[in-house]
């Protein structure tokens, strides 16, 4: 069953570009990213890194931090990106489960999560990697993944924390988005 909001912004997967998705959910408005503009993060990671990478010819395509055609964007451009926007990014230890993330939040430095789970496709074929972005809109927190047909509302916080339990177990990875203005 899908438990669907219409006022939540959420956008569908298209190639690789979750990264993408994510952020623009995350931030609740279309074009909060773009391509362009995670492109030109990635790029001038290239730059800033003191020990670049030396050029081959599919540098052209399989840059450092992300693909040049379907996107596939990595840590370091999802940082940087929210770091932009005065956001902090912190990783969630595991060892206290979901129980240890402040999804209550009252005095309002968690903006959201992103999530980057382990993903199998095409039968167990083509195994890759999906960020996720779970957010509170208006006091219910919503599941905003690219790949679900629209944002899936969490009835209760229990139900979130057991999602981010199910995903931790399974091998993903918790980033808690934070407000730095606070």
């Amino acid at each position: 069953m899908s438990r669907e909001e219409p006022g939540v912004y959420h956008e569908r997967q298209r190639l690789q570009f979750c990264l993408l998705h994510s952020l623009n959910n995350l931030f609740q408005r279309k074009d909060a990213f773009t391509r362009e503009s995670l492109d030109l993060i990635a790029d001038r990671l290239v730059l800033d890194d003191p020990d670049k990478q030396r050029w081959t010819p599919l540098s052209l395509l399989f840059k450092p931090h992300h693909n040049a055609l379907t996107g596939n964007y990595d840590v370091n451009v999802l940082i940087a990106a929210l770091e932009g926007e005065g956001k902090r990014v912190a990783w969630h230890d595991h060892r206290g489960g979901a129980a240890g993330i402040g999804l209550e939040d009252p005095d309002g430095k968690l903006m959201g999560l992103v999530l980057n789970v382990p993903v199998r496709r095409y039968a167990g074929l083509w195994r890759s990697r999906h960020w996720v972005a779970v957010r509170k809109v208006e006091g219910v927190w919503y599941n905003l993944d690219s790949d679900l047909d629209g944002p899936f509302a969490f009835q209760r916080l229990e139900e979130v924390r057991e999602f981010l339990d199910h995903v931790m177990a399974n091998g993903g990875e918790v980033l808690l988005v934070l407000n730095d203005d606070h």
